[in-house]
């Protein structure tokens, strides 16, 4: 089903967030008949009444999917929710919103995937375009949908598009001219079930690559899916220039987004200047403010194991104050209890904060049971001294006390702030 037999179709949007809204919107400007479906009753939909979606909220009905030849599904929707189980049990065509998109837009795709480090690398790219004056959108799991671009988007754009694995789940025909895969760790694992199944996931950024196409991977990472050309990265390669954001897991985000950048056709003068300038990304081992020799780092978007462990391991010279927990996602917290180092020390909140004091306590890791953002913040400042670093790096999601990582993130950065 491409763009031009969308219209007439009745199709179901299930999940209206900020992806499923543009969905629906970019449904509707193609001739569709959408019905939306979110199980929040307290969604804002007043938009997409005005625009004549038929909107259904609350409780999942079967109903629903009489007559619908197509299901759109946002990335939040785990694929076995009832509506959507029920439409692949009746053969009615799934498609994620990446599926759609990738449909109807015209501009070749540099997919990026990975553990850890997606964002980061996809903005990076975009800077690195614009450095060399080519035009670039950069959509996806950063924030910005890519239905959204449809029929905005200047045809002969690169689209830069951060594809997690969620978006991943339900894709039939995207192929990315480039495909970049940054890492594979343990994420998600309380969704997918396993870390084989995740992983399949991320891989399917590749399947439909041809040999025209490229895939970038790590370097002895073993084979991927399609037939793409195949070009390794590691954190030491030789670089155009040194990259402005620290860590040696931002280093190799750059080697990636370099080689990326070079299948693309840009030039190493346009790479360097991005990488010279590029500031890095809300949420991700920002730096706050320094206060009385402390500084606070906002690493909200750490939101697993091998993130946070990421986090610690920037800051080896020290001592970290560091704020854990949230919402769990079936990760064993052993691995990121080794990587705290004599003089660190834990304040933990939220629903992980049983699971994370024990692997803490097996290494003899010195913790305070905080149980909200604020305490935590309050308790760490207060132990911090000049020299120190208090680090919020939850290694969870957020969605127990917060709606999003960017919620968590903006209140630490307020609280900060606050302090006197």
């Amino acid at each position: 089903m491409s763009g031009a037999e969308l219209s007439g179709r009745r199709v179901l949007v299930i999940g209206l967030a900020r992806s499923g809204k543009a969905a629906a919107e970019t449904l509707l400007a193609e001739g569709a008949s959408v019905l939306g479906f979110d199980l929040d009753e307290t969604l804002d939909v007043g938009r997409l009444l005005e625009l004549g979606v038929e909107v259904h909220l609350g409780r999942e009905e079967e109903t629903l999917l009489q007559g619908i030849d197509l299901v759109v599904k946002s990335p939040g929707v785990p694929g076995e929710t009832p509506l959507v189980a029920s439409a692949r049990t009746r053969a009615i065509p799934l498609w994620s919103e990446i599926e759609l998109g990738a449909r109807l837009l015209p501009n070749p795709i540099l997919g990026v995937t990975g553990t850890n480090g997606k964002t980061t690398t996809s903005e990076l790219l975009g800077a690195v375009f614009r450095a060399a004056h080519e035009p670039v959108e950069v959509a996806g799991n950063v924030g910005r949908p890519l239905t959204s671009l449809v029929g905005t988007a200047p045809p002969e754009a690169w689209v830069v598009c951060e594809l997690s694995s969620f978006q991943l789940e339900d894709v039939e025909t995207l192929r990315p001219r480039i495909a970049v895969l940054l890492n594979l760790e343990p994420d998600h694992l309380d969704r997918h079930g396993s870390f084989e199944s995740y992983s399949a996931t991320k891989l399917r950024i590749f399947e439909r690559q041809t040999e025209e196409d490229v895939a970038v991977v790590p370097r002895g990472f073993g084979r991927v899916p399609g037939a793409a050309s195949r070009v390794e990265f590691r954190f030491d390669d030789p670089l155009p220039t040194e990259p402005l954001i620290p860590g040696s897991h931002n280093r190799e985000n750059a080697a990636a987004a370099t080689a990326a950048a070079r299948a693309a056709g840009i030039e190493d003068n346009a790479i360097a200047e991005a990488l010279s300038t590029f500031p890095g990304v809300p949420h991700r081992i920002e730096l706050v403010r320094e206060r009385g020799g402390v500084r606070y780092i906002n690493d909200s978007k750490a939101t697993n194991v091998a993130a946070a462990r990421r986090a610690l391991a920037s800051f080896p010279e020290s001592p970290l104050q560091v704020i854990l927990g949230g919402r769990g996602k079936a990760e064993p917290y052993a691995p990121l209890a080794s990587a705290f180092k004599p003089g660190d020390r834990a304040y933990l909140i939220g629903e992980a904060a049983p699971e994370i004091a024990a692997a803490l306590e097996a290494v003899d890791t010195p913790y305070v049971w905080s149980g909200d953002l604020a305490s935590a913040l309050s308790e760490a400042a207060s132990a911090a001294l000049p020299g120190e670093v208090v680090l919020l790096s939850p290694a969870c999601a957020s969605f127990d006390q917060f709606e999003s990582f960017e919620v968590r993130g903006d209140e630490f950065r307020r609280l900060v702030e606050a302090l006197t």
